[in-house]
């Protein structure tokens, strides 16, 4: 039968078909009866092997061989609260954790017993997903409840992002915050690294980690100081506590004491907070690369640095456990378990293991978002169940609200209350969807056992050599097809069975067709009719501005590139200005080629300075103009040109708002026109000195802006 779960109850072989009842009592649990009848032993699953099926997957696991009675397991504990207040919640939330990487889900060379002994007293998801298998956008939905593309946060941020979770995006930790719980997160936040965008601004007391991740830092994989791409550019990786850098992490050495330092700000929190509910957000940086460990755990593994920084893992989950056993709270304390995505695979014997499942981190198959989850709650949550039912990251908002009696959301969001399957409801199937969605683009889609994914191209670590020792491998980027997988039958999406059954595809495509209406859908050019924006950090400049052509129309000689559209021609003239980030649909963008906008002021007026918001973010390629150039008419046909501006190429990384100016002559009298054409010259090739060299420039313009006199 495999490895027995922790616990003090004993079988010998020869029981196969038969029924056995007695009490079985595990390690801090009030013992409970038992009625169980013994199907098959349990053979020994190849991870290796995605042919294998779920059920031969859960046989792997150590659970299939047991078979609950009808009845279930009726717990002689008590449901009531021990408390006066409602029960605190525990989320503790792992980077690039594999499916396959904690024992009780077939982990090996490495052991995980406090993670072993939260699956003995609580319940297992084997079909449980982060909404999206990359960092920042499985984590806006984890606290939002919201698939990424609503809340409009894609992929993972970096420290040359100027976006945010936006401030109206209601968190878990603002909903118990108004419940009266003490909130705090320690470890990786990944919304946003401007102050307006950091946890103290989201609902939480206290905050110590890294506002994104590990790896984005001056530091090649190599662990010497990176001399060019992105990694050159990074800033010092900071420790924020609250809403202030506390130090930079400045090498190996500093990687090494972040779980130990996570761990102990956490049992910390849970010891101030032994009389009140509290909210604890322990959102570690590891598995993510480059791999930290502290010299207690280094080397004492099988399976290397991997498994080693595995085990200072689990010991910092037993801290926890331990914290709140001392405290007393263990049995009104909801633990939750999880990850953010999958494996990233290139990383060799650096990264984690998707078992059966197909692919890893930054793919929409199952490997990439369908991740480890244990919750436990005592007196709620049979020990040592397992939940075969679709539940996902999106869901914790919603359960957490609703077992805390806190008000849900005023926007809509996506998560469910997932209550039924966690007190083992029978027939119980809160979710039965999901959407695949990957940086924009809905890849595929699920309901119950069937899987279908549209042709899109994707990174893949599959026909290629994985890095070892830190260092990264290369990816392939195949394109792959429409296809239906049974996943009852192929966890591992090996067999298209769309010709099969064509009602299901059909079924599922009007599904899907649903979610690119409401949520968008890159692959298709679609725009979601509910997605909300991001948070923008905005320059230091009020968001409107009044001038003599706001409101007026305005038509173009060239239009923008299809990626920077801005709000049309007339989002040149209609007084809102552009925030830090260019993908802000104030900005209009255009690549190697001009501006030239034509103004009707709808009558003359009296024109004495014509100026043009530009963007400079050189990183991004972004230039200013090299000249700005004015002409006005009174009749549209017959032009003056009254002015222009040079503009020298200067080598400046920080990003600003730059607005040039062109000065009307007004003598003897200012210059009457009905109609303003600017001319922005792009700045073309890049300079030489600039690592895009020789591709050509962009050009971003939020507002032109005519002064004068009206009348």
């Amino acid at each position: 039968m495999g490895q027995p779960l922790p616990g003090e109850t004993e079988l010998e072989s020869g029981w196969v078909g038969a029924e056995l009842k007695g009490t079985v009592s595990f390690p801090r649990v009030r013992p409970f009866s038992l009625h169980i009848q013994v199907l098959r032993m349990a053979p020994v699953y190849d991870f290796t092997d995605h042919h294998h099926t779920r059920r031969e997957f859960l046989r792997r696991m150590g659970f299939a061989g047991l078979a609950l009675s009808a009845g279930g397991i009726t717990q002689s504990c008590s449901m009531s609260n021990p408390r006066a207040h409602p029960p605190s919640v525990v989320l503790i939330f792992m980077d690039d954790l594999g499916y396959a990487d904690v024992g009780s889900y077939g982990a090996e060379g490495y052991r995980t017993p406090n993670l072993d002994r939260l699956a003995a007293d609580g319940m297992i998801f084997t079909d449980f997903y982060a909404s999206q298998a990359v960092c920042s956008a499985s984590r806006a939905s984890l606290l939002t409840g919201c698939y990424a593309e609503r809340v409009s946060i894609r992929g993972a941020l970096s420290p040359s992002s100027e976006v945010g979770l936006h401030p109206d995006e209601t968190t878990i930790a603002e909903l118990l915050k108004a419940k009266g719980y003490s909130t705090a997160i320690f470890g990786k936040w990944h919304l946003g690294h401007h102050q307006e965008f950091l946890p103290l601004q989201h609902g939480f007391d206290e905050y110590l980690g890294l506002p994104y991740s590990n790896d984005m830092w001056p530091v090649g994989y190599d662990g010497t100081p990176a001399s060019r791409g992105n990694k050159a550019a990074h800033p010092p990786l900071p420790l924020v506590e609250g809403n202030e850098v506390r130090e930079t992490i400045e090498d190996q050495a500093g990687q090494d004491r972040l779980t130990s330092l996570y761990t102990q700000r956490s049992v910390d929190f849970i010891e101030r907070n032994a009389e009140n509910p509290f909210f604890l957000y322990l959102a570690h940086s590891m598995v993510h690369v480059p791999l930290g460990v502290s010299d207690r755990f280094r080397g004492t593994t099988a399976q290397g640095l991997f498994g080693d920084v595995m085990e200072e893992i689990d010991w910092s989950v037993g801290q926890v456990l331990d914290a709140l056993d001392r405290t007393g709270q263990s049995e009104d304390t909801l633990v939750i378990f999880t990850s953010d995505n999958g494996p990233w695979l290139n990383f060799g014997d650096h990264a984690g293991s998707a078992g059966p499942l197909r692919e890893g981190k930054g793919t929409a198959f199952e490997g990439g978002p369908r991740v480890p989850a244990i919750w436990k709650w005592p007196g709620r949550i049979e020990a040592g169940s397992i939940c075969h039912d679709m539940a996902s990251t999106l869901d914790v908002l919603p359960t957490v609200a609703a077992i805390a009696g806190a008000a849900m959301p005023e926007a809509p969001i996506d998560g469910v209350d997932v209550m039924p399957l966690l007190l083992g409801e029978k027939g119980a199937s809160p979710r039965d969807q999901f959407l695949f969605y990957y940086d924009g683009q809905l890849r595929g889609i699920r309901e119950g056992r069937w899987k279908r994914v549209y042709e899109h191209r994707t990174r893949s670590y599959e026909n290629v050599e994985p890095g070892m020792g830190g260092l990264p491998g290369p990816y392939a980027f195949p394109t792959v097809p429409d296809a239906l997988y049974d996943l009852e039958t192929d966890v591992g999406e090996t067999t298209d069975v769309a010709e099969e059954y064509p009602e299901i595809v059909a079924r599922l495509d009007a599904l899907a067709e649903e979610a690119r209406e409401a949520l968008g859908d890159g692959l298709r050019g679609r725009r979601g009719s509910e997605v909300r924006p991001p948070g923008r950090s905005s320059f230091d400049r009020p968001p409107n501005v009044e001038h003599l052509a706001v409101g007026a129309q305005v038509s173009l000689a060239i239009p923008p590139s299809p990626s920077y559209p801005g709000n049309g021609p007339g989002g040149l003239c209609d007084g809102e200005v552009g925030s830090r980030d260019h993908h802000d649909e104030r900005w209009m963008g255009w690549s190697g080629e001009d501006l030239e906008a034509t103004i009707d002021l709808g009558e003359p007026m009296a024109v004495r300075r014509v100026g043009v918001d530009c963007l400079r973010a050189q990183g991004p390629w972004i230039f200013l103009p090299r000249r700005v150039e004015v002409s006005v008419s009174l009749d549209g046909k017959e032009w003056t040109e009254v002015g222009w501006t040079d503009v020298p190429v200067e080598n400046r990384l920080e990003k600003s708002v730059v607005k040039i100016e062109v000065e009307v002559p007004s003598v003897p009298r200012p210059e009457r026109a009905r109609f303003v054409r600017v001319r922005a010259r792009n700045q073309g090739p890049l300079p030489d000195w600039h690592p895009g060299a020789p591709e050509d420039a962009w050009l971003f313009v939020d507002e032109i802006l005519v002064e004068g006199e009206s009348g």
